[in-house]
């Protein structure tokens, strides 16, 4: 009896594997900075964006992922930019939300007291991005960070739907410029 337990243990995690993977559970990529460069990965993500890119970040710098996002607009993908107030008082993140602004991409920035601390993209109903990661240089070279890409439908909407739902409100929210 006791030889069986470790065979009927290794059948069951056989079985259960077998079982989330075959309800679709969702597909996560999980990358780490500085070892893995998320920032490069992202902005190749966003490459490939072709309905729309909702990207809420507290911080964004990073030269190739503003030239991702602007690539995108210029394809006619519909980007927009959710950002929190206080990063505009880096003359980095005015460049980089400059250059937005004049390719075209709408952003919005929080009038509440609180941060707009979300990291966060969404992608074409089908990819949406999470974790510690701002989009600078910082975060994707030195700093300890982290980057989780998940392909699944349903938790993709309702990142859109949340999106959307912070885009629309006119209390929390401005447009920039």
């Amino acid at each position: 009896m006791r030889r069986m337990f470790p065979l009927v243990s290794l059948l069951l995690v056989m079985l259960l594997s077998w079982v989330a993977a075959a309800s679709g559970a969702a597909a996560v990529e999980v990358y780490y900075a500085p070892e893995d460069l998320p920032g490069d990965r992202l902005a190749s993500l966003y490459d490939q964006a072709q309905r729309y890119l909702y990207v809420s970040v507290y911080r964004l710098t990073y030269p190739p992922i503003v030239r991702a996002l602007v690539a995108a607009e210029k394809r006619g993908v519909d980007v927009r930019v959710l950002t929190d107030r206080e990063g505009l008082n880096d003359p980095k993140m005015e460049s980089a939300m400059t250059t937005l602004h004049l390719a075209g991409v709408p952003i919005r920035v929080n009038r509440h007291e609180a941060l707009m601390h979300l990291k966060q993209a969404v992608m074409d109903d089908e990819v949406n991005t999470s974790g510690s990661m701002n989009q600078t240089g910082s975060a994707n070279r030195y700093n300890d960070e982290r980057l989780d890409v998940l392909r699944d439908h349903a938790t993709t909407v309702k990142a859109r739907e949340k999106f959307l739902s912070m885009w629309k409100d006119e209390e929390r929210f401005r447009p920039w410029k």
